[in-house]
């Protein structure tokens, strides 16, 4: 028999597309900031302005989902609690071990999990790790031309610990480990839902999945 399960509730779907939308607008603005590759005849565009004007909104849109994905983490379900990001049980182990031997062609089915599987689980608590010190250096780097004890506060101090070219190298190397895992989450959402027959893809527009009854 089968169900449908309210897995991701809206405020997860929401912290997802914002998340997405925003990492994609910063990583292309950021880039022109690293690299400008358009160059006007005169300072009337004002193009890097822009772009910069740009990736500080989305840098705000940004730290607000972290904030309210943090939140929720305490507020929301159990697929979407804290505590399915550290699946160190021996339940969660033993899933853990099933989504690697499939990863690795040794099993031909994944473990049948209705939130996130223990692989997916630790992958995105290095990926909120790596976005908390995306945020703590961007705010270094905007302390540079704004120095406000405030920016002090949130990132400025990094400088003491770092010089400026190993905050902007981290800043840089992170935004392409972020694109990459992007393209390889989008590949594996659609993989596990061809495996899984359970509706991934369309649970996170949605929020529901279909699964087994003795699944959840």
């Amino acid at each position: 028999m089968l169900k449908r399960v309210y897995v991701w509730e809206f405020p997860v779907r929401w912290s997802h597309w914002i998340l997405a939308s925003s990492i994609a607008v910063m990583s292309i603005t950021g880039y022109y900031i690293g690299n400008p590759f358009v160059y006007p005849a005169s300072s009337n565009p004002y193009v890097m302005g822009w772009m910069r004007m740009i990736h500080l909104v989305a840098a705000a849109f940004f730290n607000c989902d972290i904030l309210l994905r943090t939140y929720w983490a305490f507020a929301g379900n159990k697929y979407s609690g804290w505590k399915t990001f550290f699946p160190f049980s021996a339940q969660r182990l033993k899933e853990l071990s099933g989504m690697i031997r499939f990863c690795l062609f040794l099993e031909k089915k994944p473990p049948a999990i209705t939130g996130h599987d223990a692989f997916s689980s630790l992958i995105y608590l290095v990926v909120y790790v790596l976005l908390i010190g995306q945020t703590i250096t961007g705010f270094a780097l905007f302390y540079l031309g704004n120095p406000l004890f405030i920016w002090n506060v949130m990132g400025g101090w990094l400088f003491s610990l770092f010089s400026i070219q190993t905050v902007r190298l981290y800043h840089h190397f992170v935004m392409w480990v972020l694109i990459a895992f992007a393209i390889v989450h989008i590949y594996t959402v659609w993989v596990l839902d061809q495996a899984r027959k359970d509706g991934s893809i369309s649970s996170i527009f949605t929020g529901y999945k279909t699964i087994e009854e003795d699944e959840d």
